[in-house]
């Protein structure tokens, strides 16, 4: 039995309250380096179309608000 399927077999067996703090605890991890990498790629340049093609709507007139 691999390690992943020893985890999913532990996971399966969490008490509902514990699964849950498991739940939110990945959605966190998850969100924490989902920022840490939009920072990385804004801070490499890898985003700097967005800012182009945002200040091009802005130009044309096309630009709509959120």
């Amino acid at each position: 039995m691999t390690q992943l399927e020893l985890i999913q077999n532990e996971i399966s067996s969490l008490p509902k309250s514990d699964f849950t703090k498991l739940k939110n605890w990945l959605d966190s991890k998850d969100w924490d380096d989902w920022d840490k990498q939009i920072a990385a790629d804004s801070a490499t340049g890898k985003l700097d179309f967005l800012k182009r093609e945002a200040l091009a709507a802005k130009t044309k007139g096309t630009l709509k608000e959120l």
